[in-house]
């Protein structure tokens, strides 16, 4: 193939940081109207080649083409002058700005030296129409669904004229409805004329949407494939260099005595709605209970309240027979409750901290890590090192920052911490979350392990596979209720889907 056919080359691309060898003489070529899926495990390198052709890092030796032109991308500006635009996996929006102000942030349509915010609005609807993205453009980003501002985040892209999309783990946030919709959107970009590199480790999707693959392991390129001619298990085994397990093997659950007994609990949002409304729910010793549901049925406030983060307006959470309804988050977490958080960065860590601190947040005051108030980091930092090699967290060591590591190794982080202490109850909200195969394989392996000691498990995710593949008992949850318990041996995907869209309730509620 003529060069020039490419919209996209990296040549031999290297980027280091401190002790680490982040990007190692990697190839990538993309053609035109392709989506080109980057694939990798967590802290594999995808992100860092993708800011390196957006201009936000520079690296240190290799070569970018844009449509067969050598280029010096020293910045993002430049980025967008060549028609690459980065949608990133946190988004860049401010909350108290609507839609449109957010889309024209830094190029600013002018009228008399004002901002024309009424040309900004019909531009921005234009565009959002034209591409199916359907966005309220006086909506305020504090207002809408993650979902939502992630297509704001497409839309200042396209706003500012791109070709080339980069979209950095894309629907780690979305619930399932919401990827479909993604990828339709996807498709429709790619009919107008636009080239998509996806940095993803979902390897449903690649298989979904998808033209070619390449994969880098351990910050080298192991090449790239043909989405048509490959399949998931090659995919997975060319990303961690193993054969990968998608089945998750576990023996038949034996649950004991009540652990977890939740009776007519309501919990109010940040905003004083009612989203936890009157609902039962518990968790035996040795079992793994599953919520499911859309998200925004009252999950978070549920998993928040149990673990002393919001306000129980009233009912009652039992742990082992003792209330700890109106317990704060520490006396929680000494009542014996591990809790992995749906947000690693608002809950799970301090950034700033090097990852050696934050495996010890939970019991940094106790002995051996501290005494009479004083820290001894020579046993934080052992502590640290054992959970860094048995988690297998990537970093280049533990005194490097929390926020330094890829959002995969983070959470790994958060989840041997948590799970190291052996609680007599593990909430896992949303445990694998913007992990790879393999990755999400240990983790697994870890829950349905503390089922095994005998241990409570209280699952919470948006992935049904996730749901159906590792719970021993599934509780829908619907409007802040739990509608019905079923067994994920005597349910589908397609059932589940009708019950958490609220279907067959009152019949599934009676048998229950």
């Amino acid at each position: 193939m003529n060069k020039v056919d490419y919209v996209i080359e990296m040549l031999n691309i290297r980027k280091e940081f401190p002790g680490i060898v982040a990007n190692d003489n990697i190839n990538l070529q993309v053609e035109k109207g392709e989506i080109h899926a980057l694939l990798g495990e967590n802290g594999a390198g995808k992100s860092t080649l993708m800011n390196v052709l957006f201009g936000l890092y520079q690296p240190e030796k290799g070569e970018i083409r844009v449509n067969g032109k050598p280029v010096k991308i020293t910045n993002p500006n430049i980025a967008n002058d060549l028609g690459i635009g980065m949608v990133h996996q946190h988004f860049m929006l401010v909350d108290t700005f609507s839609v449109t102000e957010n889309i024209i942030l830094g190029s600013e349509p002018k009228k008399s030296g004002t901002v024309d915010i009424k040309k900004a609005e019909a531009e921005v609807q234009e565009i959002s129409e034209r591409y199916g993205l359907k966005v309220d453009p006086t909506a305020k980003i504090k207002d809408i669904s993650v979902g939502m501002q992630q297509r704001v985040e497409i839309l200042k892209t396209l706003y500012r004229g791109a070709d080339i999309l980069i979209l950095d783990e894309p629907t780690a946030v979305l619930t399932p409805q919401e990827i479909h919709e993604l990828i339709e959107i996807m498709r429709t970009l790619i009919k107008e004329g636009k080239s998509i590199i996806l940095i993803t480790h979902k390897l449903k999707e690649i298989m979904e949407v998808c033209d070619r693959c390449t994969v880098i392991r351990k910050g080298q390129g192991i090449g790239t494939v043909d989405v048509k001619e490959t399949s998931t298990t090659e995919l997975a085994s060319l990303m961690v260099g193993r054969e990968v397990s998608f089945r998750t093997e576990k023996t038949p659950a034996h649950p004991k005595e009540e652990i977890l007994k939740i009776s007519d609990l309501r919990v109010k949002d940040a905003r004083g709605a009612e989203m936890v409304k009157g609902l039962h729910l518990d968790v035996k010793a040795g079992e793994i209970v599953g919520i499911a549901g859309v998200d925004g049925n009252g999950q978070s406030e549920l998993i928040e309240a149990v673990a002393g983060l919001r306000k129980v307006e009233s009912g009652s959470i039992l742990l082992n027979n003792e209330s700890i309804t109106h317990f704060t988050p520490r006396k929680v977490t000494e009542s014996g409750v591990a809790h992995i958080p749906q947000d690693r960065h608002k809950f799970g860590l301090v950034l700033d901290f090097p990852i050696g601190e934050n495996m010890v947040l939970q019991n940094y005051y106790q002995k051996p890590y501290s005494s009479m108030g004083v820290l001894n980091y020579k046993e934080i930092y052992k502590q640290a090192n054992k959970l860094i090699n048995e988690y297998d967290v990537r970093t280049p060591s533990e005194h490097t920052p929390a926020r330094a590591l890829s959002g995969g190794n983070q959470q790994k982080a958060i989840i041997g911490r948590e799970v190291d202490r052996s609680p007599d109850l593990l909430i896992a909200a949303q445990p694998t979350r913007g992990l790879d195969v393999g990755a999400i394989e240990f983790i697994h392996r870890k829950l349905i392990e503390e089922r095994d000691k005998g241990k409570a498990v209280l699952l919470l995710s948006f992935e049904l596979e996730e749901i159906m593949n590792v719970s021993d008992r599934i509780a829908i949850m619907f409007d802040g209720q739990i509608v019905a318990n079923v067994k994920p041996e005597d349910t589908t995907e397609q059932e589940l889907g009708l019950l958490m869209a609220g279907s067959q309730v009152e019949k599934k509620a009676g048998e229950s």
